[in-house]
């Protein structure tokens, strides 16, 4: 679908006439790979026909494909927020989403709408994110990680020689940015920390894996992927493109986490859940410097993928305005990381 097109089912998807449901508003999010509606009630999720190398939805099939797998794999941390697969349909130059006659053309993920107040994020920037929060994400993320699926083919994953494909393509792909999102000088450094870790911390990587730490996990664990209803918890929109981003340490998972957490000032919150994780996890001080590899990555990943953003023409030029700040912060906390003691 070239981008006229997309354009085109984007504006009719904004028709409040064209969702299966009443509903008497809708808005759109664009992310680099996905266009998610807004309805009054529910969240229709849209993959983009895009081809990053770590990910590819260029056919049909494959965002079919993708939405299925986004529904199951989801499901275990947010059982009742997914509820479904439905078919993007065109006729007569129309589009909508829903059964019927006509073409399918794409595919939509269909989850229940969560009330804004209720994400993390927005709880935090409301100074309403407590202790206590903080300790049901914990407990349920350290059951989920000693739950998670795992077989010697994740446990490989884990091994730097396997997690050093990430850290590679990373560098690779953001190379183009320098100057942009990122400065030489920090790219550099930041390139020849990461070498000289592989180097002088193996031992770190193998001994996770032979105590069984790398498992099939969330992958995309932030603060705008979690929300909080009373006293549960639900927990969403993890990676289901690539086994290679969501196949590793349990302590990555968390990273990315405690990264957001640190990213948006609340360094101390960040300290809190790892401290409650750690201790009903059982995990000790010694993984002090492995966990801190893994918020270098996560920073330069979120730096990366909103670096993405530049180059969508889909994107408005104020969102790209935003999110070239917002790389250039993930940039810099990535370094900030390895300028600390």
């Amino acid at each position: 679908m070239g981008d006229v097109l997309l354009k085109d089912m984007i504006n009719h998807l904004l028709n409040p006439d064209r969702f299966p449901e009443p509903t008497t508003s809708v808005s759109v999010i664009q992310t680099h790979i996905s266009m998610v509606f807004l309805t009054d009630r529910f969240v229709y999720k849209i993959k983009k026909p895009v081809n990053f190398g770590f990910l590819d939805f260029t056919s049909l099939e494959k965002r079919h494909y993708y939405c299925n797998k986004e529904v199951e794999l989801n499901r275990r941390l947010s059982e009742d927020l997914y509820l479904g697969v439905l078919p993007v349909i065109q006729q007569g130059g129309q589009y909508r989403i829903g059964e019927g006659s006509g073409k399918v053309v794409d595919y939509a993920v269909k989850i229940r709408r969560i009330p804004e107040e209720t994400l993390m994020k927005n709880l935090f920037e409301h100074g309403k994110l407590s202790e206590h929060h903080l300790e049901v994400l914990a407990r349920k993320m350290a059951k989920f990680h000693q739950t998670a699926v795992t077989s010697p083919e994740i446990a490989s994953f884990g091994r730097p020689e396997a997690f050093r494909v990430n850290t590679e393509e990373n560098f690779s792909q953001v190379r183009k940015y320098i100057g942009q999102t990122i400065g030489k000088k920090v790219f550099e450094d930041l390139r020849v920390w990461t070498d000289e870790f592989y180097s002088e911390k193996r031992e770190l990587f193998e001994r996770r894996v032979e105590r069984g730490k790398v498992r099939d996990c969330h992958g995309d664990l932030h603060m705008e992927h979690i929300s909080f209803d009373e006293e549960k918890v639900n927990v969403f929109d993890c990676i289901e493109f690539n086994e290679r981003f969501r196949y590793s340490d349990t302590i990555a998972d968390m990273a990315f986490l405690l990264m957001d957490l640190d990213y948006r000032g609340g360094s101390h919150l960040s300290r809190v859940l790892w401290n409650k994780y750690a201790a009903i996890a059982q995990e000790g001080e010694d993984l002090f410097p492995l966990l801190k590899f893994y918020k270098v990555y996560r920073a330069f990943v979120r730096g990366k993928v909103i670096s993405f953003q530049l180059d969508d023409p889909q994107i408005q030029a104020d969102e790209k305005a935003m999110a070239l700040k917002k790389a250039r912060a993930y940039f810099q906390l990535a370094y900030s990381y390895i300028m600390a003691n």
